[in-house]
């Protein structure tokens, strides 16, 4: 089984960091999708009260229950303190979205024992995985 294939299947609660409530924005729509499929979102938005019918928490560390996997929807730049948090609440798993590249914070997590995902779309790999699945593949 590769790393994605592992996360997508061993996921349940699922941190967005940069979820907007906004349904028009990337995070929304993914995230309402990885919604419909069966996992749990937990909004990660300073800025907002609610998203998608959840709680929106101002970071990682404010989550009350444990996370299997933090999906970044945040600029590079911003990323290694949001690692740095997945690290602090145990999370398993750091999937960084398209165009999110930060090769500190990835070496970050993987020397802390996460798995992670840089510059990928989990929305079109679990379309692939979901579709691989059903086929037997």
């Amino acid at each position: 089984m590769d790393i994605i294939d592992e996360i997508l299947r061993n996921s349940r609660t699922v941190a967005v960091v940069g979820l907007s409530p906004r349904p028009d924005r990337a995070s929304h729509g993914v995230s309402k999708y990885l919604q419909r499929q069966g996992y749990r979102i937990v909004p990660v938005n300073p800025k907002a009260a609610v998203v998608l019918g959840e709680r929106a928490y101002p970071d990682l560390r404010s989550v009350p229950e444990p996370i299997d996997l933090v999906d970044i929807f945040r600029r590079p730049e911003f990323v290694l303190p949001v690692v740095q948090q997945a690290i602090e609440v145990g999370a398993k798993y750091v999937w960084m979205q398209d165009g999110v590249v930060n090769q500190e914070a990835a070496a970050l997590a993987r020397d802390a024992g996460l798995l992670v995902v840089m510059d990928n779309c989990i929305f079109r790999q679990h379309l692939r995985w979901y579709a691989d699945t059903k086929s037997g593949a």
